[in-house]
């Protein structure tokens, strides 16, 4: 298949300053694997059934092995995409490595996808194989991905964890390796710039992108962050973001093998759960959205559960709250470090953990090493500090481009990303996020595609127009309330407009929280909906 590729003026000057380091995350796996093949590397915990699956070194490295192997037999080639639609499980961390090994693509897919985003996102990354769950949180994964792979030829394999016979995913990690099949996969070297990872997002024009990312571009960021907040070997990262969004896949599976530390995966987050496992396997770092944040601190003032060997929570996708920052350092007793970021480069910008008060929770961060951040006016002229505009990035962690859609990419010819966010920064340098030109909701940290969601409630037989806008919600930081003009004579309730998008198979978390029906929207004189002023109607009735 075909990226757009890594430009070559991009790649001399960040290999001649030291930010890409030439090496792939198997490069430092394997280091650890020869330093501590009996250091316990991934610990996941299954809600479902209680299953508890500890992997060390040497057991990550050896059944990574079979998987590659595995996959080699159902064809799995180099630059092939893999896709997999998993929650928190150790498959995951395995799957990943497997495809390095192979020089495939990883694919992680929301567990929340459907019919309709997985025929999209399969069919465009032109994926030979789909791994899934068989059921999880109720939902029969298999059939969903069965009825994807009736439509999508290129589709050749559905593998099934918890599966049976030949769909198995047990059966991919096979026992009666050939030794020329050994010797082919010794014999592989992965180029640090090979694309390894391909993740959906969703954007402005409602068409998820398939951002692309290198071991080079990736390492550069995870290198500095780890550095930043003084992460090493020893300690024990927790994950309770799910590892098909980036900051799971980054924070919760490549950063601690990177680092040859422990990682521990929560599949479904519930805040006494974190709780327990933070203090039974004396988790030392976390990172997640602010609900996580909330839920966490509030679980444990309420019950009276200490964590006393967490240092750091980095709370990313929404503006940490003052009051919560106070709330989570009186219950957890840790840093509460703010960053923002995105899925096309990873955390750009971070408090460090010696900033004071006001950087915490007045800020989103400052860049880290390799990345610049500047904002700019609609003319592209930089602004003075203090001064509200369009935030543009550049740098080592700046992704390789969109699947099949290079055009996507708001990119200049010197580098600087437009990432569709309005933030100021102070003197300085630290950024604070005001808001988005991007018409998307962040809600929980995860991105909703408002143009796909308008789109299709448009469709509806009692709608005469739509908007969606988000208004803020303490806990998710915004949630999703559609504006509807019904057409004549008809009426449109909040229970028919939910029955309806998930009829059209829609996943239940882009749906909105509310319905509110108008007679008008208000409109520019060019006829524009302004969704600012909608989104002042939301927040006063909230």
């Amino acid at each position: 298949m075909t990226f757009d590729l890594t430009a070559s003026a991009r790649r001399d000057a960040m290999i001649s300053s030291g930010l890409w380091r030439d090496e792939t995350l198997l490069d430092f796996f394997r280091r650890h694997v020869a330093a501590h093949p009996e250091k316990c590397a991934v610990i996941a915990h299954r809600a479902d059934t209680g299953a508890e699956t500890r992997l060390t070194y040497a057991e990550l490295d050896a059944v990574s092995d079979r998987l590659a192997i595995g996959l080699a037999r159902l064809g799995v080639q180099d630059g092939d995409v893999v896709s997999f639609q998993l929650p928190n499980w150790w498959q995951v961390p395995v799957l990943h490595l497997a495809c390095l090994k192979l020089g495939a693509v990883s694919n992680p897919l929301m567990a929340i996808f459907r019919e309709r985003e997985l025929t999209f996102m399969l069919g465009l990354a032109a994926a030979q194989v789909l791994i899934v769950p068989a059921r999880f949180r109720n939902v029969d994964h298999r059939a969903i991905a069965l009825n994807v792979k009736a439509q999508l030829p290129s589709l050749a394999h559905v593998v099934v964890v918890d599966g049976a016979e030949d769909e198995a995913f047990d059966r991919l990690l096979v026992a009666d390796v050939r030794d020329e099949e050994r010797a082919a996969l010794a014999a592989r070297r992965l180029s640090p710039d090979a694309v390894i990872e391909l993740l959906y997002t969703s954007g402005t024009t409602g068409e998820p992108k398939g951002v692309s990312h290198t071991s080079n571009t990736m390492l550069a960021n995870l290198v500095p962050f780890a550095d930043r907040l003084h992460l090493g070997a020893g300690d024990v990262i927790h994950m309770p973001s799910p590892m098909a969004h980036q900051l799971g896949f980054m924070y919760g599976l490549v950063l601690p093998l990177m680092l040859g530390a422990t990682a521990v995966l929560q599949d479904i987050f519930v805040a006494e759960t974190m709780a327990r496992q933070i203090t039974d396997e004396g988790a030392t770092f976390t990172m997640g959205a602010t609900p996580f944040l909330n839920d966490l601190a509030d679980h444990c003032l309420a019950t009276g559960t200490k964590t006393p060997t967490l240092r750091v929570f980095v709370s990313a996708g929404a503006p940490i709250p003052r009051p919560l920052v106070a709330k989570a350092r009186e219950a957890l007793g840790a840093a509460i470090i703010s960053a923002w970021g995105m899925s096309e480069n990873g955390a750009v910008t971070t408090a460090r953990i010696e900033d004071p008060e006001d950087k915490v929770t007045g800020t989103d961060g400052c860049p880290l090493p390799g990345m610049e951040v500047r904002v700019v006016d609609p003319a592209g002229t930089v602004l003075e500090a203090g001064e509200e505009g369009q935030l543009q990035v550049r740098g080592c962690s700046n992704f390789v481009g969109y699947l099949k859609r290079p055009g996507l990419a708001q990119m200049d010819a010197d580098g600087w990303f437009d990432t569709g966010d309005i933030a100021r920064m102070d003197e300085d340098g630290y950024i604070r996020i005001a808001g988005r030109s991007k018409d998307i909701i962040i809600r929980g940290g995860e991105n909703i595609p408002v143009v796909e969601v308008e789109n299709l409630l448009f469709k509806h037989p009692a709608v005469s127009a739509v908007a969606i806008v988000g208004y803020p919600d303490q806990r998710l930081g915004e949630r999703a309330c559609a504006f509807v003009i019904p057409k004549a004579g008809r009426t449109l309730s909040f229970q028919e407009m939910v029955d309806y998008l998930k009829a059209q198979q829609m996943a239940v978390q882009y749906i909105p929280e509310r319905l509110e029906v108008v007679e008008a929207l208000p409109q520019t004189p060019s006829g524009k909906i302004q969704k600012f002023r909608l989104r002042e109607m939301a927040r006063q009735s909230a």
